[in-house]
């Protein structure tokens, strides 16, 4: 038999794959094998949310990416995807939660708030996923890289401003190129104004200067070990304590001083939040 915990984890990742179809009550005690008399009261008690709250979070957090990332998508569409009935429905549940009409977030997303309010929001549970761990040799890769220097709460700003680089030079093409970020710092133990993050696209020639502060860089060739994590960036420290205090001592290997980097292998405007798939690197001596 599940646990209770097991049981709505499991609801919780029903829901992250089907917000697009309905999700009413009846059907989500259904799929928690649980009365639907109780379901309600257990699932809030669990995730500190209730069902209605944590399915409009979620519908209202991926609709803040398509409208932030996805500027020819038209925003009453956006709407209409994230469940609301009009343009006005969606404008006023937006501004609520966010903080900035769907509009002004396009315009000028103020990430820092609206992701100190979803923190807020977040289930308290965290999911961990079964690791597969490899050892490989790294590449020696050049870079174009934008630096963020900031609270890690703005970091989908700088992201922003990269896509735009690359969309105008055509010089890092989405499509084509790899993309890395680079963590200088642990947002858990560093001050806000200390804190470093580099979003970087592979490049097969040197990046001329640039408006938006583009610059040019090298990931060194070397081993490291690398983990696929699937789901939420929300999740990536989870992997990576979990790598470190299990998988490290027992490897026998040592980590080099170098800083961990990501690759993202899909983006939340092309997948849904629980299929992105990002591999962490461990950069070992």
């Amino acid at each position: 038999m599940k646990s209770l915990h097991k049981k709505i984890e499991h609801v919780c990742e029903y829901i992250e794959h089907n917000l697009d179809s309905p999700l009413n009550l009846e059907l989500l005690s259904e799929v928690a094998c649980y009365s639907k008399f109780h379901f309600h009261r257990v699932f809030k008690a669990i995730t500190g949310l209730s069902v209605q709250q944590y399915v409009l979070y979620l519908r209202l957090r991926r609709a803040s990416f398509r409208i932030s990332f996805e500027k020819n998508v038209n925003l009453s569409d956006i709407g209409y995807e994230a469940g609301f009935d009009s343009p006005e429905a969606f404008s006023r549940a937006f501004k609520r939660e966010v903080g900035q009409l769907p509009s002004e977030f396009r315009q000028n997303a103020d990430w820092e708030n609206w992701n100190l309010r979803l923190k807020k929001k977040q289930a308290r549970f965290q999911k961990r996923h079964n690791m597969k761990i490899e050892v490989v040799e790294f590449p020696e890769i050049q870079i174009a890289y934008l630096s963020h220097i900031g609270s890690p709460d703005s970091v989908l700003k700088t992201a922003g401003k990269f896509i735009e680089w690359r969309k105008e030079t055509g010089l890092s093409p989405v499509k084509t190129s790899r993309t890395f970020g680079i963590a200088y710092s642990d947002p858990e133990t560093t001050p806000p104004d200390e804190f470093r993050w580099d979003v970087c696209g592979s490049v097969k020639s040197p990046v001329p200067e640039n408006s938006f502060g583009v610059k040019n860089g090298i990931l060194p060739a070397g081993k490291c070990a690398v983990i696929r994590h699937q789901g939420s960036h929300e999740g990536l420290s989870i992997t990576i304590w979990d790598a470190i205090k299990n998988w490290l001592p027992e490897s026998q290997e040592e980590l080099r001083d170098h800083p961990i980097y990501f690759e993202y292998l899909n983006f939340i405007f092309e997948v849904d939040e629980c299929d992105l798939l990002t591999d962490i690197y461990l950069p070992l001596k």
